[in-house]
């Protein structure tokens, strides 16, 4: 009997090859019932995506996966987009994985490296407190762009490349700006779990107020819903919903992402306030969205482009042998837009 192939999986389902793959790699570009189609034809048939290098044709694949958690965060779709671009540039495949939340990160990267050969990996969100014994499994090269990473002091960091910016002191920046409106009240929307993105955010939040000596009130931390995704429109206006419906007094709202903070203006407008003449709302991420929004949304711009490409570059050399792994912070900028105003009593 003739060895099935991805060539006769995509013919059985009357889709195209390119399709088949989308489905096997978990592409988020595609239809759910067509994803589910085709994964019921390759159970019915028997057909195992890597059993041969005749299948997929991956033994001297170069290979590049990129793991994201929180894909429908619209912050990772230039980033995606430019490691695309790069990976094909460089004649590389880009496998793109969504890490579901209840997943380990580095579980995913440790089965797809087997399963894809994989040359090198690229983590994007989630949370990296990982174990030393866990980071040295990965036989691949690996970067963590985009997040505030805190792994163990027992880790040496020339294990791997991380490329950021200073969650800590960029929040900062954006608190003690609020705080120099003359706001005091000022509500965090921000996520419980311990991922180091949202934990740096809010402690410079904290230190901003601690280094003009004002306490923080702990009814303003406001946490979002754990059971939806943390950095979501929606989560913005549920939980500025629950905040402003709770009566405490707010003078202004940061949330640590621009999604939380467009949805937390609808809640502000829903409840018959003014942006930013009653309450001032600020995001951090400097996404598109934010610069088209109505009020244009104050926020902490990242070098988005800039830190995709140094990080697709960076992986690429150290695959190459041709750079060592590094530690690279980017700065990142205050933009005031419309959304922030001087607190008026």
């Amino acid at each position: 009997m003739a060895e099935i192939t991805i060539k006769d999986i995509a013919k059985k389902c009357g889709v195209g090859v390119s399709t088949v793959s989308r489905a096997l790699n978990n592409h988020p570009d595609i239809n759910p019932e067509t994803r589910s189609m085709i994964l019921g034809v390759i159970e019915e048939t028997g057909f195992i995506p890597n059993n041969s290098a005749r299948n997929l044709k991956r033994t001297d694949a170069k290979c590049i996966a990129v793991l994201v958690k929180g894909i429908t965060n619209p912050f990772f779709s230039n980033m995606i987009r430019i490691i695309e671009e790069e990976t094909q540039r460089n004649k590389y495949a880009l496998v793109l994985r969504h890490v579901e939340a209840q997943e380990d990160e580095m579980d995913v990267a440790l089965e797809l490296e087997k399963e894809k050969r994989l040359r090198g990996i690229v983590f994007l969100g989630g949370k990296f407190e990982h174990s030393e014994e866990k980071i040295g499994k990965l036989n691949v090269p690996f970067i963590f762009s985009t997040i505030g990473v805190n792994l163990s002091d027992r880790i040496e960091k020339v294990e791997f490349s991380n490329i950021a910016v200073d969650d800590r002191a960029e929040s900062e920046k954006m608190t003690e700006y609020l705080l120099g409106l003359g706001h005091r009240e000022i509500a965090l929307i921000t996520e419980r779990s311990e991922r180091p993105i949202g934990r740096l955010r809010m402690e410079g939040y904290r230190e901003a107020y601690a280094k003009r000596k004002i306490p923080v009130s702990e009814n303003l931390i406001c946490y979002v819903q754990e059971e939806i995704e943390h950095y979501s429109m929606e989560n913005g206006y549920l939980t500025a919903k629950k905040l402003l419906e709770s009566g405490e007094k707010v003078t202004a709202i940061y949330a640590v992402s621009d999604s939380l903070a467009i949805g937390a203006c609808r809640a502000v407008l829903e409840a018959g306030k003014r942006i930013p003449e009653d309450i001032s709302v600020a995001g951090y991420d400097g996404i598109e969205m934010g610069e088209y929004y109505n009020p244009k949304l104050t926020t902490i711009k990242q070098p988005v482009e800039e830190i995709a490409k140094r990080t697709i570059r960076l992986l690429l050399d150290v695959i190459a042998g041709r750079r060592e792994h590094q530690q690279i912070i980017f700065p990142a900028e205050l933009v005031v837009r419309e959304s922030t105003g001087n607190y008026q009593q």
